[in-house]
């Protein structure tokens, strides 16, 4: 979907030695490397573990977009330990296998992929993928799928109690609801309006050591 974006400055990446990866059938111009043809061939057996298990778990595993708490939007740096201590994400909120969790953040944060997917991996959860959220859609995907675990940013909150009214509102199996930045007010409307549903903010940095967990609600 982003490879639009990307051809304009195609010859110039390429100049610097930057490897352009597409997951899609392509065609794609010379030089892209068409990723779903290789991930049809490959085989379902692991390599030797000394192939792919990584000498220094302080070693970079991916870069992932930051919008910039500690200066312009980039590329910031995630190691293999710091990805690893995603997969207890769920379970330190509370959410267990038995979970389906709705994630309708973007999967180039640090939010959407590593704390929800890979936190989905960590505890064996479901994951359902909304690909743009629509407040007026949550609460009929909710039913539909049988979501128990909703991960949002606060503004998602606002965008549901702004909504207007509607029958069935408590209707769900909605538990609990983790996230950052929801502010005190939303917060309040959000379980008058739509039930007692377990709300868990948390605060952490890509590039940041710490995270902060309100167990206490």
């Amino acid at each position: 979907d982003l490879f639009g974006s990307v051809e304009p400055i195609l010859p110039s990446l390429q100049e610097d030695g930057i490897a352009v990866w597409v997951l899609g059938s392509g065609p794609y111009p010379a030089g892209v490397l068409a990723l779903q043809e290789l991930l049809d061939a490959a085989s379902e057996e692991l390599e030797p573990e000394d192939v792919w298990q990584p000498e220094d778990m302080n070693d970079t595993c991916l870069y992932i977009f930051t919008s910039g708490t500690t200066g312009l939007p980039k590329a910031a740096r995630v190691s293999h330990l710091k990805s690893i201590m995603c997969l207890s994400f769920y379970e330190l909120v509370g959410a267990s296998s038995q979970d389906v969790v709705y994630l309708a953040l973007p999967l180039y944060h640090m939010a959407g992929s590593l704390l929800g997917i890979v936190g989905c991996i960590g505890i064996g959860a479901t994951c359902v993928l909304k690909e743009k959220f629509s407040a007026s859609q949550f609460w009929d995907d909710c039913r539909a799928e049988g979501v128990t675990v909703f991960q949002y940013i606060g503004e998602l909150c606002r965008y549901l109690v702004n909504q207007p009214q509607r029958p069935g509102e408590r209707d769900h199996g909605l538990r609990l609801a983790v996230g950052s930045g929801l502010r005190p007010d939303v917060w309040r409307s959000f379980l008058q309006r739509f039930g007692a549903i377990r709300i868990v903010e948390t605060y952490g940095m890509t590039e940041g050591n710490v995270t902060l967990f309100n167990y206490t609600g």
